[in-house]
């Protein structure tokens, strides 16, 4: 399964962006996805997730009332709309599918199978 991520760029504090995760494959509409960001000399982080469903959803406590995670498994995407960005939200921003993870695993940010090749968000102040 290959991933696509897109909707990257500069923007400035306060203001909002929509990434984008694609696949021509029908498959992501069967498992969880989540949206990762890794900044220069930190830890990649889970920023958020949802269930092959939408039923579920997960945020990490940083952007939590600010991010906001969809899917459409009709056009086998998943969005990230971020508002109210703020400078440290600047990272590259990927995306991964977890094919054999339960949803503990999904938001503990572990086992996940297939990734995109991610997107740079820069947030200036």
């Amino acid at each position: 399964v290959q991933l696509q991520a897109s909707g990257g760029g500069l923007v400035q504090a306060g203001g909002s962006l929509r990434l984008s995760c694609r696949t021509s494959e029908r498959t992501i509409s069967n498992y969880a996805t989540g949206w990762f960001r890794q900044a220069p000399g930190k830890e990649r982080e889970l920023v958020a997730a949802i269930s092959w469903s939408g039923s579920s959803t997960f945020y990490a406590t940083a952007v939590k009332g600010r991010f906001a995670i969809s899917r459409d498994n009709a056009e086998n995407t998943v969005d990230l709309q971020m508002n109210t960005l703020k400078p440290e939200d600047t990272a590259v921003y990927l995306c991964a599918a977890s094919t054999r993870g339960s949803w503990t695993t999904v938001v503990a940010g572990k086992l996940y199978d297939y990734w995109g090749q991610g997107t740079l968000v820069t947030v200036s102040s």
